[in-house]
């Protein structure tokens, strides 16, 4: 398959130079270097800081003013000749034409994504056959995903398919607990609901964008057959011809009655001051919840009046969002089988492996290797040469 669509990326309207002040704002954030000087002590960098972190006023008023040289001139391409100037004019030009044919690639990409899924989707069909038990797969199934060496034990299927009611129970659950994003969002007790869930898919758009659908059967949480999850991009590309996200938007869980699972009831007693009697009040709180992900965050506004540090949650929660959307749609749902056995794990973990690290670790055992083989030569011919001169060796020891 191919690089999936790219996550919300900032639509520059011209590229930075080294001249000009860059188009994106400053960020107030931990990733920003630290100054050289040897007089900053780092005392008084973590006190400047801890007056950062408790003064969410001070840092949003550093970025308003930051952000009001977005996009200004440093003068440097007026001061250049005009001839030169026209040259700069023309490349821009060029770079448009460029510009034009990265949209192009990314509508091609986009196109070849679709008629590939269209030829994944009978598979995916079947799939969802075997798994819920309306079909066996075939002999020539079973022998292509049989392991080179590992021979097929027919002997006790007969006795199996009488035991076992039908398909792979808990199919999608075991799948989701296995995946390394997905894993964190599924609570304790969203298990017993996600254990009715038979099918995940997804579809594309018209427009660009995909929408992921589980399907579930009868249960005692909600009425929803399916639950869907529409993934938006913007209409017009980014700067490198890239689909830019934009938000996306959820079905709404019909709970039944007493069973949402994004909700917890709070019992608390209240006493009247004047009649001294109590009674109860209950309350429902938001707790964490997998169906949390139908409800997903809305990117913040101006006018939602928000500070800096808010803005950034918001953020963080919609890039999360995404993600968790992006590895249903590009890991989970093709290599759903891979998941539920768990085999999907060592390949994540080998993309997340820094080969660089390993290299390093290496070169470090090679040279710890040679220095005790170097303390070991050394001392060896340290013994060899005391036992050849034992005298002259007591001697220096008399001596010092």
């Amino acid at each position: 398959m191919s690089e999936p669509i790219r996550n919300k990326k900032l639509d520059l309207a011209a590229a930075p130079t080294p001249q000009n002040t860059p188009l994106n704002q400053a960020p107030i954030s931990s990733h920003a270097v630290k100054p050289s000087v040897a007089s900053i002590e780092e005392e008084e960098r973590a006190l400047a800081a801890g007056m950062l972190a408790q003064n969410p006023q001070l840092v949003s008023m550093i970025q308003g003013r930051l952000g009001k040289l977005i996009g200004r001139s440093s003068g440097y391409i007026e001061s250049l000749p005009p001839v030169i100037r026209q040259r700069i004019t023309g490349l821009k030009g060029v770079q448009k034409e460029h510009s034009k044919l990265e949209a192009e690639f990314q509508e091609e990409v986009l196109q070849l994504e679709k008629k590939y899924f269209a030829k994944f989707k009978p598979l995916y069909e079947k799939r969802s056959r075997i798994v819920n038990g309306h079909e066996e797969p075939t002999q020539e199934d079973i022998i292509a995903g049989t392991a080179e060496g590992e021979e097929v034990d027919d002997t006790k299927m007969e006795e199996d398919t009488a035991i076992v009611s039908k398909g792979i129970p808990e199919f999608w659950l075991s799948a989701m607990k296995n995946s390394t994003s997905l894993a964190e969002t599924v609570t304790d007790r969203d298990e017993a609901a996600l254990k009715h869930l038979i099918d995940i898919r997804m579809e594309y758009l018209e427009r660009p964008g995909f929408r992921l659908i589980f399907e579930f059967e009868d249960n005692e949480f909600f009425t929803n057959k399916t639950l869907s999850k529409t993934y938006y991009y913007q209409e017009e590309n980014g700067y490198g011809g890239d689909f830019i996200y934009d938000h996306a938007e959820g079905d709404k869980v019909d709970w039944k009655q007493g069973k949402d699972l994004t909700v917890r009831i709070e019992s608390k007693k209240q006493r009247n001051k004047n009649t001294k009697q109590t009674r109860i009040v209950k309350r429902t709180v938001p707790v964490e919840s997998f169906f949390n992900f139908f409800t997903p965050p809305k990117p913040p506004t101006s006018e939602d009046g928000s500070n800096a540090e808010e803005d950034e949650e918001i953020e963080q929660r919609l890039e999360l969002d995404y993600t968790l959307g992006e590895d249903i749609k590009e890991k989970l749902i093709p290599r759903a089988v891979d998941w539920y056995t768990g085999e999907a794990l060592q390949f994540e973990e080998l993309d997340e492996f820094d080969e660089g690290d390993l290299d390093d670790e290496e070169d470090d055992d090679e040279e710890a290797s040679d220095d005790d083989r170097d303390e070991d030569e050394e001392d060896s011919e340290e013994d060899d040469e005391s036992r050849k001169n034992p005298k002259q060796e007591a001697a220096e020891c008399k001596q010092s």
